[in-house]
Protein backbone atom coordinates (compact mmCIF):
# COMPACT_ATOMS: atom_id res chain seq x y z
CA UNK A 1 0.00 0.00 0.00
CA UNK A 2 2.67 2.33 0.82
CA UNK A 3 4.71 1.43 -2.22
CA UNK A 4 1.22 2.65 -4.61
CA UNK A 5 1.04 5.63 -2.50
CA UNK A 6 4.49 6.64 -3.46
CA UNK A 7 4.20 5.65 -6.67
CA UNK A 8 0.82 7.55 -7.59
CA UNK A 9 2.47 10.53 -5.24
CA UNK A 10 5.02 10.48 -7.88
CA UNK A 11 3.12 10.36 -11.30
CA UNK A 12 0.59 13.05 -9.86
CA UNK A 13 3.85 15.38 -9.60
CA UNK A 14 5.41 14.48 -12.79
CA UNK A 15 2.40 15.27 -14.31
CA UNK A 16 2.23 18.61 -12.85
CA UNK A 17 5.77 19.24 -13.76
CA UNK A 18 5.73 18.05 -16.90
CA UNK A 19 4.71 21.65 -18.07
CA UNK A 20 8.27 22.91 -16.78
CA UNK A 21 9.74 20.23 -19.43
CA UNK A 22 10.86 21.12 -22.87
CA UNK A 23 9.29 18.93 -25.41
CA UNK A 24 9.81 18.75 -29.43
CA UNK A 25 7.08 16.89 -30.69
CA UNK A 26 7.00 15.51 -34.45
CA UNK A 27 3.50 13.91 -35.32
CA UNK A 28 3.71 11.27 -38.42
CA UNK A 29 0.85 9.55 -40.29
CA UNK A 30 2.41 7.30 -42.34
CA UNK A 31 -1.25 5.51 -42.26
CA UNK A 32 -3.64 8.27 -41.92
CA UNK A 33 -7.08 6.50 -40.68
CA UNK A 34 -6.42 7.89 -37.08
CA UNK A 35 -4.95 11.62 -38.23
CA UNK A 36 -8.72 13.66 -37.82
CA UNK A 37 -9.40 11.85 -34.11
CA UNK A 38 -5.89 11.80 -32.53
CA UNK A 39 -5.14 15.24 -32.74
CA UNK A 40 -1.74 16.90 -32.39
CA UNK A 41 -3.26 18.85 -29.08
CA UNK A 42 -4.36 15.46 -27.80
CA UNK A 43 -1.39 13.27 -28.73
CA UNK A 44 0.77 16.60 -26.90
CA UNK A 45 -1.42 16.02 -23.50
CA UNK A 46 -0.80 12.59 -23.34
CA UNK A 47 2.63 12.84 -24.04
CA UNK A 48 3.10 15.40 -21.71
CA UNK A 49 1.38 13.78 -19.03
CA UNK A 50 3.27 10.49 -19.09
CA UNK A 51 6.97 13.07 -19.63
CA UNK A 52 9.51 13.48 -16.47
CA UNK A 53 12.30 15.27 -17.98
CA UNK A 54 13.08 17.11 -21.76
CA UNK A 55 12.26 15.16 -24.68
CA UNK A 56 12.33 14.88 -28.22
CA UNK A 57 9.88 12.38 -29.57
CA UNK A 58 8.99 10.97 -32.35
CA UNK A 59 4.95 9.53 -32.81
CA UNK A 60 4.46 7.89 -35.97
CA UNK A 61 1.23 5.81 -36.49
CA UNK A 62 2.01 3.11 -39.30
CA UNK A 63 0.10 -0.19 -40.75
CA UNK A 64 0.48 -3.66 -40.02
CA UNK A 65 3.17 -4.16 -42.73
CA UNK A 66 5.33 -1.70 -41.34
CA UNK A 67 5.07 -2.52 -37.83
CA UNK A 68 5.95 -6.02 -38.42
CA UNK A 69 9.06 -5.06 -40.78
CA UNK A 70 10.18 -3.10 -37.52
CA UNK A 71 9.43 -5.42 -34.85
CA UNK A 72 10.87 -7.93 -36.83
CA UNK A 73 14.46 -6.43 -37.82
CA UNK A 74 14.94 -4.87 -34.54
CA UNK A 75 13.44 -7.22 -32.10
CA UNK A 76 13.18 -10.42 -33.98
CA UNK A 77 9.63 -11.19 -33.46
CA UNK A 78 7.54 -11.36 -36.76
CA UNK A 79 4.39 -9.49 -36.15
CA UNK A 80 2.64 -6.19 -35.78
CA UNK A 81 2.43 -5.16 -32.41
CA UNK A 82 1.19 -2.28 -31.00
CA UNK A 83 3.60 0.06 -29.82
CA UNK A 84 7.91 -0.16 -30.24
CA UNK A 85 10.32 2.40 -28.68
CA UNK A 86 13.25 3.33 -29.94
CA UNK A 87 14.80 4.91 -27.50
CA UNK A 88 18.26 6.98 -28.24
CA UNK A 89 19.20 8.04 -24.33
CA UNK A 90 21.84 6.60 -23.06
CA UNK A 91 21.40 6.56 -19.44
CA UNK A 92 17.28 5.71 -18.01
CA UNK A 93 16.11 8.10 -15.72
CA UNK A 94 18.70 10.79 -16.35
CA UNK A 95 18.46 14.65 -16.44
CA UNK A 96 19.42 14.52 -20.11
CA UNK A 97 17.01 14.84 -22.72
CA UNK A 98 14.77 11.65 -23.66
CA UNK A 99 15.29 11.16 -27.56
CA UNK A 100 12.79 8.16 -29.24
CA UNK A 101 10.52 7.47 -31.87
CA UNK A 102 7.90 5.79 -30.71
CA UNK A 103 5.42 3.55 -33.31
CA UNK A 104 2.03 2.85 -32.92
CA UNK A 105 0.37 0.68 -35.26
CA UNK A 106 -3.12 1.41 -35.94
CA UNK A 107 -4.43 -1.64 -37.00
CA UNK A 108 -3.72 -3.22 -33.88
CA UNK A 109 -4.66 -0.18 -31.84
CA UNK A 110 -7.87 -0.68 -34.00
CA UNK A 111 -8.44 -4.17 -33.14
CA UNK A 112 -7.57 -4.32 -29.29
CA UNK A 113 -9.80 -0.95 -28.99
CA UNK A 114 -12.71 -2.99 -30.51
CA UNK A 115 -11.45 -6.32 -28.50
CA UNK A 116 -11.79 -5.01 -25.41
CA UNK A 117 -14.60 -2.68 -25.74
CA UNK A 118 -12.71 0.38 -25.58
CA UNK A 119 -13.21 3.91 -27.08
CA UNK A 120 -10.48 4.81 -29.67
CA UNK A 121 -8.74 7.82 -28.10
CA UNK A 122 -8.69 5.88 -24.58
CA UNK A 123 -6.88 3.30 -25.95
CA UNK A 124 -4.61 5.31 -28.05
CA UNK A 125 -3.69 7.46 -24.91
CA UNK A 126 -2.75 4.50 -23.02
CA UNK A 127 -0.43 3.18 -26.08
CA UNK A 128 1.04 6.95 -25.77
CA UNK A 129 1.65 6.97 -22.78
CA UNK A 130 3.08 3.12 -22.09
CA UNK A 131 5.64 4.47 -25.17
CA UNK A 132 6.46 7.20 -23.37
CA UNK A 133 7.45 5.75 -20.37
CA UNK A 134 9.71 3.13 -22.21
CA UNK A 135 11.47 6.44 -24.07
CA UNK A 136 12.62 7.26 -20.25
CA UNK A 137 14.00 3.65 -19.32
CA UNK A 138 10.68 2.28 -18.03
CA UNK A 139 10.23 -1.48 -19.05
CA UNK A 140 8.16 -4.51 -18.08
CA UNK A 141 10.56 -7.55 -18.22
CA UNK A 142 9.97 -8.52 -15.15
CA UNK A 143 7.00 -8.35 -12.79
CA UNK A 144 8.17 -5.66 -10.40
CA UNK A 145 9.21 -3.75 -12.98
CA UNK A 146 5.86 -4.24 -14.90
CA UNK A 147 3.71 -3.41 -11.63
CA UNK A 148 5.73 0.29 -11.21
CA UNK A 149 4.46 0.33 -14.89
CA UNK A 150 1.31 -0.51 -15.47
CA UNK A 151 0.88 1.43 -11.20
CA UNK A 152 2.47 4.49 -13.33
CA UNK A 153 0.35 4.10 -16.64
CA UNK A 154 -2.74 3.74 -14.53
CA UNK A 155 -1.71 6.75 -12.72
CA UNK A 156 -1.01 9.38 -15.23
CA UNK A 157 -4.30 8.29 -17.15
CA UNK A 158 -6.09 9.23 -14.34
CA UNK A 159 -4.59 12.63 -13.87
CA UNK A 160 -6.24 12.76 -17.86
CA UNK A 161 -9.62 11.84 -16.30
CA UNK A 162 -9.43 8.08 -17.92
CA UNK A 163 -9.89 4.85 -15.93
CA UNK A 164 -7.64 2.29 -15.08
CA UNK A 165 -6.42 0.41 -18.82
CA UNK A 166 -5.27 -2.74 -16.61
CA UNK A 167 -8.91 -3.34 -15.37
CA UNK A 168 -10.72 -5.49 -18.17
CA UNK A 169 -7.41 -7.39 -18.58
CA UNK A 170 -6.51 -8.57 -15.37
Amino acid sequence: MRTMLRLQQRALQAYAMAANNPLSLAVQFADQRLSAQLTRAKLRRWVRAAQFAPAELTLRFVDAEEARALNRDYRGKDYATNVLTFAYTEEAHSDDTVRADIVLCTDVLLKEADELALPLEQHAAHLVVHGVLHAQGYDHEDDDDAAEMEELETDILAALGMPDPYLKRH
